[in-house]
């Protein structure tokens, strides 16, 4: 403990000796131009490295002097990176300060929970050339516990793992080839798909289709890597954004060929690339396909299939295919259909977008219909003059918890009262207020004035008064100008 104070106070002041420090990072000279292996790719010029998070300092040289209590023991250095971690000038001097133990003591060997915390940090931060300096101070003096078993150490893979993610993430698909190259070497057995399909995903990111499918080759051909569905499931994508469908499903069948059961991902991906270029019904017998084989649909299957027939202008047919799967049960709890019943009442289609909807109710699939959805389908038939049907839905999906905003309901409650039915407007209140509602003053004074226009005074009292027990009157006057308005009306219809 007193020796962690006494270098916490002391490597500042060595540090601040070294003019180097004040320099932006820059890689060793050894590492300025990788070599090439079997499995690098080249960096496309056209496609640059994404711009690093963090610019870090260069390590000081000649590194500075560890006191013998740190550089002797993994465990003690891994302590005092930890606390270190937070400190504003030695947080980033944390591989520096590993270089330093090794430098000081050529026997000195980091364990691998010192080098897979070094290696989060480093990957965190993007310091790619840091982390490029790590892998090679890992191979070069392998972990202690690789001592007592033929194998090597158990956290070999997961540490450049983390490293292999940063460079392919930062767009340095070189780096990651060379790392994976590297492990590859130092691993007792081969890889498992997951290390090829990181580089592999990077290629299809960045739009470099034709060095994903080489790099596809090289895996399955020259190192002898089964493929995985997630191997399959990044083809599939690339191929229908470079090349178009048709090509993803070759793909599909190789999938199938080489006994790789189909994932949701896989199905969700044709679906999109079908609907994308057109091919409605293709699109369709997928979703059907997927049915069949026992996938099941998602929530994302159900807006790529469902939104993409709206888009296209197939609100019918999506309409329909919606019916279809609702009355087979196979429609996920958490879809919504909003962006149906919004294409079908904007194309004029009001009668079936009140058929979905009717459908969703009766079927208590309330969780299908939003509340956006619900005020839509309502405000297409209030501006029809259609109020019968506004009542009955409505009422439908108040009692299902479905429950509009105050501002729709208001706007609901107007028009009934406009047309002679406050009545049933105020019904509609009290519904929805067991429901959870809460009215405003509009609401009461759309329902008060509506009474009044109908002669109604009994009933506009006793809106009127809990509008006055609720504090939404804010004077005398107020009450005094709504209650004349009752009495106005009834003596005028008399």
């Amino acid at each position: 403990m007193a020796a962690s104070r006494r270098l916490a106070r002391k490597l500042p002041s060595l540090i601040s000796r070294h003019q180097r420090l004040i320099s932006p990072e820059t890689e060793a000279p050894e590492l300025a131009e990788p070599p090439t292996t079997s499995a690098s790719i080249p960096l496309d010029p056209s496609l640059p490295v994404l711009p690093l998070a963090v610019s870090h300092l260069s390590p000081p040289s000649p590194l500075p002097a560890l006191p013998s209590a740190h550089a002797s023991s993994p465990d003690s250095l891994l302590r005092l990176l930890r606390r270190a971690r937070h400190h504003p000038r030695l947080a980033a001097l944390d591989l520096h300060i590993l270089l330093a133990a090794a430098d000081s003591s050529p026997a000195f060997r980091p364990d691998h929970g010192l080098t897979s915390l070094l290696a989060a940090r480093l990957a965190a931060s993007r310091r790619l050339p840091s982390l490029r300096r790590l892998l090679e101070l890992v191979l070069a003096r392998p972990c202690p516990c690789a001592d007592d078993s033929i194998f090597s150490c158990p956290e070999l893979l997961p540490t450049f793992r983390k490293a292999i993610v940063a460079f392919a993430g930062s767009g340095d698909i070189p780096a990651a080839s060379e790392a994976l190259a590297s492990l590859r070497r130092a691993a007792d057995s081969p890889l498992p798909a997951e290390f090829y399909n990181i580089i592999l995903h990077a290629l299809a990111r960045l739009r470099r289709h034709d060095d994903a499918i080489r790099f596809y080759g090289e895996m399955t051909s020259v190192h002898r890597v089964a493929p995985d569905a997630y191997t399959f499931n990044i083809l599939i994508n690339s191929s229908c954004r470079a090349e178009g469908v048709n090509t993803a499903m070759r793909w599909f069948g190789e999938m199938q060929r080489r006994n790789c059961s189909p994932t949701g991902v896989s199905f969700n991906t044709l679906m999109r690339g079908f609907i994308r270029e057109g091919r409605y019904k293709e699109g369709i017998k997928v979703a059907r396909e997927m049915l069949e084989l026992g996938v099941g649909l998602s929530v994302v299957s159900m807006e790529i299939l469902i939104g993409g027939l709206c888009r296209g202008g197939e609100a019918l047919n999506a309409a329909e295919v919606f019916a279809e799967f609702l009355g087979d049960g196979v429609v996920p709890e958490r879809f919504d259909c909003f962006e149906l019943v919004d294409a079908l009442c904007s194309a004029g289609k009001m009668d079936k977008a009140v058929e979905v909807v009717d459908m969703v109710l009766e079927r208590n699939m309330k969780c299908c219909l939003s509340v956006p959805a619900g005020v839509t389908i309502l405000e297409c038939l209030m501006k029809v003059g259609k109020l019968d049907k506004v009542c009955q839905l409505m009422w439908k999906m108040i009692d299902q918890g479905i429950v509009p905003d105050t501002i729709s309901c208001n706007c609901v409650f107007e028009a009934l009262c406009e047309a002679g039915r406050t009545n049933d407007a105020n019904q509609l209140r009290l519904l929805a207020k067991e429901k959870g509602f809460v009215a405003d003053g509009e609401t009461y004074r759309v329902l008060v004035q509506g009474f009044g226009r109908q002669g109604r005074r009994k009933e506009g009292e006793a809106v009127l008064n809990e509008m006055l027990d609720l504090g939404f009157i804010p004077n005398i006057s107020s009450y005094n100008r709504l209650l004349d308005g009752l009495h106005k009306a009834r003596s005028l219809r008399v």
